[in-house]
């Protein structure tokens, strides 16, 4: 399970809808006392960030056309993690050809 915490217009399809699932699977493991010790460690996750980042995203695949039916309510009674955002748009940009394109098309927008 991981937070990107970058700005979701900038991810494509499969990392946004990827994220959004991950985000009720933690949720789901948060609720069930299972820890998440280990995304803690290696800086995957933000517990105060769920809900908010949640509906980010969902804004986003509204924007896109997308549907959502998997609404999410959370309140953190964790307050653990911490996530490098832009270490996520590096790596991103690194693994994935289309959040790369998506990423370096929003720098030329910027940059007119």
């Amino acid at each position: 399970m991981r937070m990107w915490l970058v700005p979701p217009k900038l991810m494509c399809r499969q990392h946004l809808l990827g994220e959004h699932v991950e985000i009720h699977m933690l949720v789901g493991t948060i609720k069930r006392n299972k820890s998440v010790q280990g995304y803690v460690d290696n800086n995957l996750i933000d517990t105060s960030l769920i809900q908010s980042r949640h509906d980010e995203i969902v804004q986003e695949m509204l924007e896109r056309g997308y549907n959502h039916k998997s609404e999410l309510q959370y309140t953190d009674a964790l307050h653990v993690g911490k996530v490098d955002s832009e270490h996520s748009l590096e790596e991103l940009s690194r693994r994935c050809p289309g959040c790369r394109e998506r990423i370096e098309n929003e720098k030329r927008d910027a940059a007119s």
